[in-house]
């Protein structure tokens, strides 16, 4: 079979090579895909966007600009409290009173202590006591009161000695409400009970929950922290009061991988905080012979509120970040960029792709026509 003919056929295939379907732009096409004009006759183009190339000298500037749609939370930094618990309106107490004298005002013939029936502090925070009347104890620690309602019964019974319990009410009680394997109410045991002792009485973190965030619900305010940023400080492990609500929630930040990268999907926040370079991990690196490693994007959109025009802030509502893989700068500069919610991860085409194609195409018909 002569080769010749099969010359046209070749040359069909490379035209073809040339103009087959890409799965992704070229970085060309698409920092030039925009609603463009021209504000004068002559004068270049301006753009619906801006484009910040990622290296050691931009970082300083774009990695300042606020994060998008961020709504942001305080946080109670941890602060040491007495071990003991303060007693509050509604807990319960239990007295037991020991009594010496053979003719006990309590106890019976030949008894030596007497228990008192439960009961509860008051909204007033008192209690009755037997030859003492009400006497309020809400405010004190546990020994506190035990001292001073063995102060008072003294006056009747000059051998009492009293022993209090306390079972914690409503206002010594937190709320563990979900995100956790046992949600339920919780006695505080002390006043320097902290937020991970109490995940831990829930059972720790749902397991199915990605990137657990805490959140805290205190007199009508809200706080929020990553559990890992709690887990990795111990200072910001603070200590829940009566009355407390925390919930763990998943982190639900996403970002978008598409184009030539080894993966076009929907990705969640893995971390609290996920750089670029991680990104192009999570997303499998760039397609293999398809993909221009010198032009990865970022696209983000900022709110209107942001844009700046000293560049503290975007100098426009949308910005494409340029990332370069082959040079040390750029993976460097990646390794300190952050992603932001909702961030289009883009890999684009390389120009080489179409004759990459062209050649595979002209390699399997000269095999063919070689038999």
């Amino acid at each position: 079979m002569k080769l010749s003919r099969f010359v046209p056929l070749f040359v069909c295939v490379a035209l073809a090579g040339c103009s087959l379907p890409r799965g992704a732009g070229f970085q060309s096409e698409v920092l030039a895909a925009s609603n463009a004009v021209t504000r004068d006759e002559g004068e270049p183009l301006v753009y619906d966007f801006a484009v910040f190339e990622v290296t050691k000298e931009t970082l300083p500037v774009i990695g300042s600009w606020p994060e998008k749609d961020a709504k942001s939370y305080p946080w109670i930094a941890r602060q040491e409290q007495p071990a003991s618990l303060i007693i509050a309106s509604g807990d319960l107490v239990t007295l037991t009173v020991w009594d010496a004298e053979d003719n006990s005002l309590l106890a019976g013939t030949g008894q030596r202590t007497t228990t008192l029936q439960q009961t509860q502090v008051s909204t007033s925070g008192r209690i009755f006591v037997p030859y003492i009347g009400e006497l309020r104890i809400a405010g004190m620690s546990p020994d506190t009161a035990r001292s001073r309602i063995e102060e008072e019964l003294i006056r009747t019974i000059p051998s009492a000695q009293v022993q209090l319990v306390v079972e914690a009410g409503r206002e010594n009680t937190a709320n563990l409400v979900t995100g956790v394997n046992a949600p339920g109410l919780y006695q505080l045991p002390d006043r320097n009970f902290k937020i991970l002792d109490l995940l831990s009485l829930g059972g720790g973190a749902n397991p199915a929950l990605i990137n657990p965030q805490v959140r805290l619900v205190r007199g009508g305010r809200t706080y929020a922290m990553s559990l890992d940023r709690i887990l990795a400080d111990p200072n910001l492990d603070t200590a829940v009061q009566g009355g407390d609500r925390v919930m763990l929630i998943g982190d639900d930040r996403q970002f978008v991988s598409l184009g030539a990268t080894g993966l076009e999907a929907v990705h969640d926040f893995p971390e609290q905080e996920v750089t670029a370079l991680e990104a192009m991990a999570i997303v499998g690196g760039v397609a293999d012979a398809r993909a221009n490693p010198q032009g990865i994007l970022i696209l983000r959109e900022y709110a209107s509120t942001a844009v700046r025009d000293d560049l503290s802030g975007p100098p426009q509502e949308r910005v494409v970040f340029t990332i370069d893989l082959t040079s040390a700068d750029g993976l460097f500069s990646a390794g300190n960029f952050l992603l932001q919610d909702e961030d289009l991860v883009y890999g684009t085409e390389s120009p080489l792709g179409p004759a990459l194609t062209a050649v595979g195409l002209f390699n399997t018909v000269s095999t063919i026509a070689a038999q």
